[in-house]
């Protein structure tokens, strides 16, 4: 193990504490497959399964493992109209799991997301039985402000080329703090705390992630 990689574990302890904390399930797994494979022996065959827009659950194969697998995997890219988006959502809603990456992970323990339409936000707020969180190592960060920051700088310029959104950020590469169309900061969420003890679960993984 070199020394980055027991940083991880040192780092990654530190936060599974604290998970704990806020009702939240906190893991950890050096590689992707590994990730893989634990985020599955959570999803019992034959359930329900959404997620949102995630590059994180893509990198380590969960996505495609979902899609393939014995699940009723619920398409959000099915939608083709406003109303077809909000059945999706709808049948989010009642899933027993939803997948989902972050924008960071605070040194506290906190989830950060800033998100555009909110769908992503929403099913993590409410409504599926269990939530599971993709999260490299690269999300964690030491306060909200620097997760926010994160997201608004970090996160939102590469999904504003990835989604071709002519937002501000497309072009500058940072925050504008706009009110464009396309604008992908419309709701800011803060998860502190889950009401259902076990309901968040939290993979920590131990590489770089997504945006």
């Amino acid at each position: 193990m070199g020394f980055k990689e027991e940083n991880y574990q040192n780092l990654s302890t530190t936060l599974i504490k604290r998970f704990k904390q806020r009702n939240f399930e906190g893991y950890f797994c050096e590689s992707r497959s590994e990730a893989l494979e634990l985020a599955l022996s959570f999803i019992p065959e034959g359930v329900s399964v959404c997620h949102g827009g995630s590059e994180s659950i893509k990198e380590i194969g969960l996505l495609d493992a979902v899609k393939n697998g014995n699940y009723v995997y619920i398409d959000r890219s099915a939608a083709k109209t406003p109303q077809e988006q909000r059945e999706v959502i709808a049948k989010g809603i009642l899933s027993h799991t939803f997948l989902m990456g972050t924008n960071a992970l605070t040194m506290s323990g906190e989830l950060v997301n800033v998100d555009g339409k909110s769908n992503r936000v929403a099913l993590l707020c409410y409504g599926p039985e269990q939530v599971i969180v993709i999260a490299g190592m690269n999300k964690i960060v030491e306060n909200i402000d620097a997760g926010i920051y994160r997201a608004k700088n970090t996160a939102a310029p590469v999904n504003a080329i990835r989604q071709n959104l002519k937002t501000p950020c497309y072009d500058t590469g940072h925050c504008g703090n706009c009110h464009v169309e396309g604008c992908m900061c419309s709701n800011t969420v803060i998860t502190r705390h889950s009401g259902i003890p076990g309901r968040i679960k939290i993979i920590m993984v131990g590489e770089p992630l997504g945006y």
